[in-house]
């Protein structure tokens, strides 16, 4: 399977596609007036401590207050050292794949499998030494560097942790931990014993160090170096919240043309396309200073043919935000995303088997399995996720469909954890959320449903118009006509039905009804005017 990663910007947006194939994996999208703020570090100031939820709102210079839970409080010196008999194992953090996440600030957000229900996890670190209520810890006023884990969604502010990590090409550095973790992904037990040996040895004095799944193959100098470069940041980092006045952006992480090349350009990648010149300098330069052995797989694009119509990627793009996703054999999934959760529905669709219900109902359910994931990292949906595949008879075939599931969500970059599949064919998940998904970032609501996705039949609008007339029709002059001004696909069917609707209503107000469509109208306004 060939692996690429598309970079279409442009001065007012940036777009990252990575392409599986020609199966568009993932897609990413920063704004120039909506740059992502994940993984920043700010100095900020409490404004209000919440002791009912054991959290804090601060004020970090943003819109609204961010929210800081207790368990994203506990300080460096809170944590044991390295040496201590009961510290946390390195293999509590070996699940972590930070190179696989581009916008997760904490990297041990990533490892945790304990998810809340609203598909937020907490960091699985050791349980702090002060165990006093955050009250007792905070008070309003008081100041302290956080760094945001998680975007500002809808009405909601920026999630910050007193956790900060630094991320690098090769490693994370953490400083206030010990801790030395590896990726999981590095499956090699030679190459992470030899990783794992080369870490100790740089480790700084202060801070622990996750090895990132592209330190595989690594130098030992490649390793020095990005130590070196982490440590240095991290000094300036502290330098500059030392004198800086809360509230303050003390650190902005990359924008996310290089961010991608730092987090996801990786030995996997077969190429890396740029099409906009001096981005392609720009990742050039990077990709030369940090991983020159991968400096041949980039590419500057320059044809007529914008680079994403090329690869066919804009249409892709389009399907992502449909609520209707089709099969190949002829079944389909229906999206339907709420403030709370997402439901996935699974059909059979056109698709009518060539044996027993049974075994088209199976083969449904596995090509769904691997499509329902897919969708959920291209539209980047997070949270609660229910999916409704069809019912199945046979045990045997719902763990198959299980299995699948399970295999999927294990190609998936994003923490996910998977409850098993019910009798009745349901699916429990979540999945790790740090920003807005697809249709959040690219849609807006509907001006004529309010959001709901479907608006009221003329039928309805109808009935509610005869009912305004005979509400506005007391208190009028007596004898008086009255004007019934309309949208025309609402006057239309009054017209139609007008025996049993408008010759009705004129006979209990008792007066007479002229309707006057109007195009101008909204379809769900009227006016009602009389007419001597």
């Amino acid at each position: 399977m060939s692996k690429q990663i598309l970079i279409n910007a442009a001065p007012w947006e940036s777009r990252v596609a990575v392409l599986e194939d020609t199966t568009l994996v993932e897609l990413h999208i920063e704004r120039l007036h909506e740059r992502g703020i994940a993984g920043n570090i700010y100095k900020g100031k409490v404004v209000r401590v919440l002791p009912g939820m054991q959290a804090a709102f601060l004020d970090i210079g943003l819109e609204k207050a961010a929210f800081l839970h207790v368990s994203d409080l506990a300080s460096p010196e809170e944590l044991p050292p390295a040496e201590s008999p009961d510290a946390e194992p390195v293999e509590a953090v070996d699940a972590i794949d930070l190179a696989e996440v581009v916008e997760t600030a904490d990297p041990e957000v990533a490892a945790d499998p304990d998810a809340e229900p609203n598909g937020d996890a907490l960091p699985p670190r050791r349980a702090p030494q002060d165990l006093r209520p955050i009250e007792e810890r905070l008070t309003k006023g008081d100041e302290l560097l956080v760094q945001v884990s998680k975007e500002p969604m809808g009405t909601k502010g920026a999630r910050v942790t007193a956790h900060i990590s630094l991320p690098g090409r090769y490693l994370v550095h953490m400083p206030g931990t010990r801790h030395i973790g590896i990726s999981r992904r590095i499956e090699d037990a030679a190459e992470r014993d030899r990783l794992r040996e080369i870490v100790e040895a740089e480790r700084p004095d202060e801070g622990g160090l996750i090895v990132r799944t592209a330190c595989e193959g690594a130098s030992k100098r490649d390793i020095h170096d990005d130590v070196r470069f982490l440590t240095r940041l991290w000094a300036r980092v502290q330098k500059m919240a030392d004198t800086a006045a809360a509230p303050a952006l003390i650190h902005q992480d990359l924008d996310l043309v290089l961010r991608t090349v730092r987090d996801l350009f990786t030995s996997d990648v077969d190429r890396l396309t740029v099409d906009r010149g001096e981005d392609h300098a720009r990742v050039a330069d990077f990709v030369q200073g940090m991983m020159p052995r991968l400096a041949n797989r980039v590419h500057h694009y320059q044809g007529a043919t914008p680079l994403f119509d090329q690869h066919g990627v804009e249409a892709k793009i389009a399907r992502a935000l449909e609520r209707r996703v089709w099969l190949k054999s002829g079944g389909y999934l229906i999206f339907d995303q709420t403030e709370s959760l997402t439901t996935v529905d699974v059909n059979t669709g056109r698709y009518v088997g060539k044996k027993d219900q049974e075994e088209t109902v199976l083969r449904t359910n596995m090509e769904a399995a691997k499509q329902v994931v897919q969708q959920l990292r291209v539209r980047n949906i997070g949270g609660i996720i229910v999916i409704d595949f069809i019912d199945m008879e046979k045990a045997a075939n719902r763990k198959k469909v299980f299995d699948a599931l399970q295999e999927a969500v294990r190609k998936d970059k994003a923490r996910s954890n998977v409850l098993r599949i019910s009798e009745l064919g349901l699916v429990q998940m979540t999945r790790k959320r740090t920003r807005e998904s697809l249709g959040q970032l690219l849609n807006s609501p509907c001006p004529h449903c309010d959001g709901f996705g479907q608006i009221r039949s003329a039928e309805t609008l109808a009935y509610d118009a005869l009912r305004r007339l005979q509400r506005d029709a007391v208190g009028r002059e007596d004898g008086a006509t009255l004007v019934l001004r309309i949208h025309p696909e609402v006057a239309e069917f009054l017209a139609a039905d007008r025996p049993r609707g408008l010759d009705a209503v004129e006979k209990v107000i008792g007066r007479a009804v002229v309707l006057e469509p109007d195009p101008e109208l909204e379809r769900g306004a009227l006016e009602i005017t009389s007419q001597a």
